[in-house]
């Protein structure tokens, strides 16, 4: 069966509200309550996305995402009571695309995950269309590039970042993956929202605010998240890290992306 939210927390009367809020905005809503039932739930079923509790009664919250993560592409949301800063950049650090701290805002909560399944869906019209592009090339005489241009038109949908300067870099939304000088990169979704953003503002500075409102949702947000995930994509796209050449800090603003 098909979720759009599956709950991992062993309080169970506090999922078990969070999903009922959620099923009144029509988000079809599991929970479970430890990690072995976790495993065992997305062995049988399928989800869009994860709120995910740290202390779990039979492991770590940490350890599910990174099980998790070796299997799936799905956007992961902590949801913990832990308060502390390192806390929020272990998560972050591993998989994790959000953290938010318990208590909680029903409210709050509803809206980072619609904006995650918005991102969810997106990406899977781009790749549905994307595949349904190919197949008219294979079958309508036109080359395999005609499946490769048929990607690249669904820019519109994430901002215009299906497209390529020369050979340098080119976003790829139906796989979501970047080819950088032609070897291709799998990228977590996060890192391929905050990537696009930068994409369509390229070679401009993109603010830390709207950085957060765009990639995030909202602009409440500590700079450890954005830099965390900044982070991840250099080691993934830079040959130096720490002396980045595409996407460069402008200090006390935010980022470019030079390409």
């Amino acid at each position: 069966m098909h979720y759009n939210c599956l709950i991992v927390d062993d309080e169970i009367e506090l999922s078990k509200m969070t999903a009922e809020y959620f099923q009144m905005f029509d988000i079809s809503t599991a929970y479970v309550s430890s990690a072995e039932a976790c495993y065992t739930f997305l062995k049988e079923n399928t989800v869009d996305l994860m709120l995910l509790d740290i202390n779990l009664g039979d492991g770590s919250g940490f350890e599910v995402c990174k099980k998790v993560r070796e299997e799936l592409q799905l956007p992961i949301l902590f949801i913990s009571a832990r308060q502390g800063d390192d806390d929020v950049l272990i998560a972050l650090s591993i998989g994790g695309d959000d953290y938010i701290r318990k208590p909680y805002s029903m409210s709050i909560l509803l809206a980072k995950v619609k904006v995650n399944l918005k991102r969810v869906e997106q990406m899977r019209k781009i790749t549905e269309e994307s595949a349904a592009a190919g197949a008219s090339g294979a079958f309508g005489g036109a080359s395999g590039a005609s499946g490769v241009a048929g990607a690249s038109g669904m820019a519109g949908a994430l901002g215009g970042a299906s497209a390529s300067d020369g050979q340098r870099l080119v976003m790829e939304p139906a796989t979501m993956s970047v080819i950088v000088d032609g070897n291709r990169i799998s990228l977590k979704a996060k890192e391929f929202a905050l990537l696009d953003c930068l994409y369509k503002y390229k070679n401009t500075i993109v603010t830390k605010d709207k950085l957060f409102d765009e990639v995030w949702g909202d602009s409440f947000y500590s700079d450890g998240t954005l830099n965390v995930h900044i982070r991840k994509l250099r080691e993934k796209l830079e040959e130096d890290p720490n002396d980045p050449k595409l996407i460069k800090t402008v200090w006390g603003t935010g980022y470019i992306l030079e390409v």
